[in-house]
């Protein structure tokens, strides 16, 4: 059974319950729901595969249904994201001391506009994107997530973002 991750933007615990959250997939007719983190990442199965556009329209009307509201979501294979650590992305990049490496999640990969990279500003460079996914790393500082600003000049804002660790955990859920 095609096993997915729903990986929605904005999510924090003080905004979404992760088990109301569980009970709109299933009452969706999703299986084997399972959340992540409480940060809105939520695993789930489905009988059969289905393209990312359809589950993610599934999922935002999941919440709606059940939960009244709903947060834009973006939607990847477990086998996709398996391929994406596989790859590792990040190694033939030099990385700064302490730079924290994360992932950007396209929504609509193909309605977003080529951007020649690497992109930097402070100490947050976005080093590449590959497909529906963008690699970017930074130094954690007083300035703030320079990177999120980075990401919406270049690719909008339906886009998400996870940490490589993060993918790490919904890639194996």
């Amino acid at each position: 059974m095609p096993r997915y991750v729903a990986l929605l933007r904005g999510v924090s615990p003080m905004n979404c319950r992760m088990a109301v959250l569980k009970r709109c997939l299933e009452a969706a007719g999703f299986t084997d729901v399972k959340t992540l983190l409480s940060s809105g990442n939520v695993a789930f199965s489905t009988p059969r595969a289905a393209s990312a556009a359809a589950l993610q329209k599934r999922v935002e009307t999941a919440m709606l249904a059940g939960a009244g509201y709903r947060f834009a979501t973006i939607v990847r294979s477990t086998a996709h994201l398996q391929q994406l650590l596989h790859a590792q992305p990040f190694a033939r990049h030099e990385l700064p001391a302490g730079g924290k490496c994360v992932v950007t999640f396209l929504r609509e990969p193909d309605a977003v506009v080529e951007v020649e990279l690497p992109l930097t500003l402070d100490d947050a460079t976005v080093l590449e994107r590959s497909g529906g996914e963008v690699f970017c790393v930074y130094v954690p500082n007083d300035k703030g997530p320079a990177f999120m600003r980075l990401l919406e000049k270049a690719f909008g804002k339906s886009i998400t973002t996870r940490t490589l660790d993060t993918v790490a955990r919904c890639a194996e859920a």
